[in-house]
């Protein structure tokens, strides 16, 4: 097979050397680099992960009380995934959507055909024993960690009336998977082993939900991410400066692939 290789910038993270005759000996490590790197388009897929539509604030005002950065998922929808699907969809490269939350996507004819290529027969994990007391501490979780008492019937109902963003909506035989072993599945059959992740959010369902970047790491699939189409959970301290989506992206790059621009990612694929 012939492939079809661009050549991409992209941004990495060197981890040494530390330098213990330094107060901090971290501060010695090469830290953010970038280098133009190659991609084989038949061998790397987009996926777009948990690109859900969470209604309007008005119908869940619990929702989004519970979980601030829907409107900046929002914006990215609109602002960046048009254009990055569309190119992708143009080119060589595969388009994935891995989903999850919900039943949504369950009629789509191209998920009920990766169900069955991930053969059904290997079945859920198992799952701990729930006594009392593990009960009693997940209730407390609920209503004091996340996400509180008062916001959980209006999770509820957005959680049973979940969708695909409008943006998001996969296209034709566009492969559809709820679990690592489905996306396996999807990237087996068309040789896919470098995924480029996109969706919501970046440090929470891109990294660890199933089907996200530490779930397929184990096949050995390289893990990438584009900046501008993710954005994080974010806390009362880091939200004004968004610092958990870059403890993530530091995250991405020393541990699983590496970060791109999406105006160089944009460039690569127009590229002859």
């Amino acid at each position: 097979m012939l492939l079809t290789t661009v050549y991409v910038k992209a941004s990495y993270y060197q981890q040494f050397d530390a330098d213990h005759s330094r107060e901090v000996p971290a501060e010695a490590y090469g830290g953010w680099k970038q280098a133009r790197i190659p991609l084989a388009l038949e061998r790397t897929a987009l996926v777009v992960m948990h690109a859900w539509d969470t209604g309007r604030q008005d119908e869940y005002p619990g929702w989004y009380r519970a979980v601030e950065y829907i409107p900046r998922a929002q914006e990215i929808a609109r602002t960046v995934f048009p254009t990055l699907l569309a190119a992708v969809r143009r080119s060589p490269m595969k388009l994935f959507h891995v989903v999850g939350g919900g039943s949504y996507f369950e009629d789509y004819p191209v998920y009920k055909k990766v169900a069955m290529l991930a053969d059904p027969a290997w079945g859920p994990l198992p799952e701990v024993d729930v006594d009392p007391v593990l009960e009693e501490l997940r209730q407390f979780r609920r209503e004091h960690v996340f996400v509180g008492k008062h916001n959980e019937e209006d999770v509820r109902r957005g959680f049973q009336n979940l969708d695909f963003m409008p943006e998001a909506r996969p296209v034709g035989d566009e492969g559809i998977a709820a679990n690592g072993r489905q996306l396996f599945a999807l990237c087996h059959e068309a040789g896919v082993n470098h995924l480029v992740y996109v969706g919501f959010a970046i440090n929470w369902c891109l990294l660890l939900s199933p089907g996200g970047m530490a779930d397929m790491q184990r096949y050995g699939f390289l893990c990438s991410t584009i900046r501008q189409a993710v954005t994080a959970v974010e806390n009362k301290e880091t939200a004004r400066q968004e610092l958990c989506k870059q403890v993530a992206l530091w995250r991405v790059a020393l541990a699983f692939g590496f970060v791109f621009e999406l105006e160089d990612f944009l460039e690569a694929l127009s590229s002859p």
